[in-house]
């Protein structure tokens, strides 16, 4: 997975080298406060399109604060907050949130402590765009969409407070038909190499047009992919069960199921988000970097297969 580096124009950086210019220093007219920035994350992923049960917004930091660096991520992990500390980020935007259920403690006796400590201590702000990233236009199953080729892509369910063209997943269409067999090349193919590869199940020869994805993990949503009659669905963490009944339920055997890492169907988003808030920022007047993060924060090191 190479690194994306983005300047304030949202122009990347594809040789893995930091932006050349060189950002104003902190205080200056071009240099946003962490509360001008969180206006223009509100403008591309409202908080409004946040599914009921999920946590975005800001996790920590003082609005007041200048931020001349963003990093993006998947994960708050504890490494991923050292590789934006080290890099002078002054906020970390992840898509996953560090504190999704009640607490009732941070000491930095647990893990999720030590990263909000570490958060303040260096004074990295954090910032979560989740099921808002989702479901807005240009968000993560949209990007995965294109990715794919897939040509007039709409939501699989709408957003409860959004624009018909804003909820969660996309069905559409490939420009031609091709086998499930091409085809899951071509989904492995697009994203980054993590240990679990890609788990098909199907027909290898069956030809497949209509194509429903879900970035991130969508076994919730098995009704919505039949009722869009797609040959196949890509998303991730099918579990037994419900790839098991989706199988049994299945009409001539569709739609097929490809399985992929979580991690690696959600990191397709960031550098299009780190060029979407580049843009956002630069026509505003701001002069920002902004790094997507190289750390592959995948749980999964090794697969041991049959053969």
């Amino acid at each position: 997975m190479e690194p994306v580096d983005t300047d304030a124009t949202g122009k990347a950086d594809h040789d893995g080298e930091p932006s050349s210019d060189t950002p104003a220093p902190a205080g200056s007219a071009n240099v946003p406060t962490l509360a001008e920035l969180l206006l223009a994350v509100e403008e591309l992923w409202p908080e409004s399109l946040a599914e009921g049960w999920d946590e975005v917004g800001l996790v920590a930091g003082h609005p007041s604060a200048a931020v001349s660096k963003v990093m993006f991520a998947v994960d708050p992990t504890l490494e991923v907050i050292e590789e934006a500390v080290e890099w002078g980020a002054e906020l970390l935007i992840t898509h996953h949130p560090l504190l999704l259920k009640g607490v009732t403690s941070v000491a930095a006796t647990s893990a999720k402590g030590r990263a909000v400590h570490r958060l303040i201590e260096s004074g990295t702000a954090l910032l979560t765009v989740h099921t808002n990233g989702d479901s807005a236009v240009g968000g993560v199953s949209d990007v995965l969409a294109d990715a794919l080729g897939l040509q007039d892509a709409a939501p699989l369910t709408t957003a409860a407070n959004g624009l018909p063209e804003e909820g969660i997943g996309r069905v559409g269409d490939l420009a031609e038909a091709m086998s499930l067999g091409d085809f899951a090349a071509r989904v492995y193919g697009i994203l980054p190499s993590v240990a679990g590869g890609v788990r098909v199940s199907g027909d290898k020869d069956g030809l497949v047009r209509r194509i429903a994805v879900c970035g991130g993990a969508g076994d919730s949503l098995f009704t919505e992919v039949r009722a869009s009659n797609a040959d196949v669905y890509v998303t991730a963490d099918l579990r037994h069960h419900p790839a098991s009944e989706a199988r049994e339920a299945a009409l001539n055997g569709r739609p097929y199921l490809v399985d992929v890492s979580h991690f690696a169907s959600e990191w397709l988003w960031l550098p299009a988000a780190a060029a979407a808030l580049g843009n956002v920022l630069a026509d505003q007047g701001h002069e920002v970097e902004i790094r997507v993060s190289t750390t592959n924060t995948d749980p999964w090191d090794f697969i041991l297969t049959p053969g």
